[in-house]
């Protein structure tokens, strides 16, 4: 695949209008930002950090990963075991096949869109460096912009098991970026727990 940056920055672009039409919002610096939007720039952002050399289907991937997600509520399913992974299956779809309509309409070939897809998908997580990569920064940007607000809505018992679960879909590398998040004090104190619960006794 030959790099085209005004290829590549037409795709975000059009990523970033699509999810700019969230009608949910966040206050970011002080300001209110479509909430898709800001994911997906965070996404961008912590990839930057942990591979500042990735290829350009993996940046396109962490910018599209929640492309108009808020299109397919999680209301739809019912609130089970089952119905959460319907939905998220559902989602995986939708989001590769959006993203692939934008990547087609700004010129990109077959190839280039089918493995944005496979990223998008998470497809041969733990066996494909970059999907891996792309769980890590996904991980990464939960635990530091989105943990915190999840952790007021459940008990203890139900986020331990979350922070261990999400700490089990990292890479080493993952991790280690992780550890280094500036969190509050008292998430940091539950993902220790998570992690000491998580060791096998001696």
């Amino acid at each position: 695949m030959t790099s085209h940056p005004d290829r590549f920055n037409t795709a975000i672009d059009r990523f970033d209008a699509a999810n700019r039409e969230d009608p949910h919002h966040e206050q970011v610096d002080e300001q209110a930002r479509p909430k898709e939007l800001a994911y997906a720039r965070r996404m961008s952002a912590w990839l930057d950090r942990l591979a500042p050399d990735a290829s350009e289907p993996l940046r396109l991937a962490a910018r599209c990963q929640h492309i108009r997600r808020w299109t397919i509520p999680r209301s739809d399913y019912p609130m089970d075991k089952a119905g959460y992974h319907r939905w998220r299956a559902t989602l995986a779809k939708f989001h590769a096949e959006t993203a692939g309509k934008i990547l087609k309409d700004v010129g990109y070939d077959d190839t280039t869109i089918a493995r944005v897809q496979a990223l998008v998908r998470k497809e041969r997580l733990r066996l494909d460096p970059e999907t891996q990569l792309l769980e890590d920064v996904a991980c990464l940007v939960f635990l530091e912009n989105y943990f915190s607000d999840f952790a007021k809505r459940h008990d203890e018992g139900k986020l331990v098991d979350i922070v261990r679960k999400t700490w089990g879909k990292m890479s080493e590398r993952g991790r280690q970026a992780a550890l280094q998040l500036n969190l509050a004090p008292e998430i940091q104190a539950l993902l220790a727990k998570a992690l000491q619960a998580d060791k096998p006794a001696a």
